[in-house]
């Protein structure tokens, strides 16, 4: 395994490696509820965007282009409030918007796998497609300062661990394995500072 690493560390001159430290430097501003998440956030995406391209999972190259396009949302919506704009709060979803949301990932995933199988040489289609999907609506979630996100994200990372460690992407597995330990302290802050505009209201 420690050959592998320094395999993958050469093939992709430390990029790898780079991309995953942007990507934790996100999440922990995300958590903070800090702008300069999405500047991290960019960053990152770009480098994954190859990365991801290079070792077939088409999808997860694709998503990187929305996570551009949502960095760039999330920077605008998180942009400090003036005299015309309000401060984004946290909030939340009802159940039923969860199930619907839930069962459209599933059934696009499905779909998608099913093509990706037929022509394609995409690797674990079917998961690949899953994790896209629901990272898009995650990834729209968070830009919202929707508190379920992190729910979504436990799922999320949880799958993609097995996905990047099938293609011996050791550094984004660790990634994301980080991501799960991170998970629980950004549902907990949100959480406190949900309830505390909630008293405030």
């Amino acid at each position: 395994m420690l050959a592998t690493l320094y395999q993958q560390l050469q093939q992709h001159n430390g990029l790898e490696l780079a991309a995953v430290l942007l990507a934790v430097a996100y999440l922990l501003l995300a958590v903070r509820e800090h702008r300069w998440c999405w500047y991290a956030a960019f960053a990152s995406t770009l480098i994954f965007l190859q990365i991801f391209w290079d070792v077939r999972l088409y999808m997860e190259s694709v998503l990187q282009v929305y996570y551009l396009a949502m960095a760039a949302y999330g920077w605008w919506l998180w942009r400090q409030p003036n005299d015309n704009t309000k401060a984004l709060l946290i909030s939340t979803w009802p159940w039923q918007r969860h199930v619907l949301v839930v069962g459209s990932i599933l059934l696009l995933a499905w779909i998608t796998g099913v093509l990706l199988a037929a022509y394609t040489d995409a690797r674990l289609p079917y998961i690949d497609a899953f994790t896209t999907w629901a990272s898009i609506v995650s990834t729209y979630m968070v830009t919202r300062k929707i508190l379920e996100n992190w729910i979504y994200w436990l799922v999320i990372d949880t799958v993609s661990i097995y996905l990047y460690l099938d293609r011996a992407l050791y550094f984004t597995a660790l990634l994301f394995g980080i991501y799960i330990l991170i998970i629980g302290f950004g549902w907990y802050t949100w959480r406190q500072r949900f309830q505390q505009q909630t008293q405030a209201a």
